[in-house]
């Protein structure tokens, strides 16, 4: 019943627009966390069954090593993406400035998560701690964003 309910949740998240590669760790949908489950489904691709692998396969999903070999190839695009804004990024954006707009600050406990008025749920305090401390790979219009709201990581 839980792979149904993961699975059904990646379905979606993909039909509300997501790309599969914004489906991270943290990406939540209805309390499952549905980027750790993808994550577990490419690593554990033997032990399912045909019909569990084909239905991942038609949402995109393939085994770790293949996804792997995906990675690699895929790196020098990943900063393009990056620059354009993804729909991770975005959906932690709209849930920060919802958090802003009924708390009026913008210090976040790391196990915070914020309900988005689409039903998805997102780890604000995970999405801000992570993008603080990897804010190398962020677009100058990204981290524009981050200080217009308030959080100016400037190194």
């Amino acid at each position: 019943m839980n792979w149904q309910r993961c699975y059904t949740g990646l379905h979606s998240l993909l039909d509300a627009g997501n790309a599969l590669e914004d489906v991270q760790p943290g990406v939540t949908y209805r309390g499952d966390d549905i980027g750790r489950w993808v994550l577990r489904q490419a690593r554990d691709w033997a032990q399912l069954n045909a019909e569990q692998r084909r239905r991942l396969e038609e949402l995109g999903v393939r085994p770790r090593a293949a996804v792997e070999a995906q990675k690699t190839s895929a790196r020098g695009a990943a900063k393009t993406r990056a620059g354009k804004g993804s729909e991770a990024f975005q959906r932690g954006i709209q849930a920060l400035r919802q958090y802003i707009a009924r708390e009026g600050k913008t210090t976040v406990g790391r196990q915070h998560v914020e309900e988005l008025p689409d039903g998805t749920s997102v780890r604000l305090g995970v999405f801000l701690s992570n993008h603080k401390s990897r804010r190398d790979p962020l677009s100058e219009g990204q981290l524009t964003t981050l200080a217009n709201l308030g959080l100016d990581w400037a190194a």
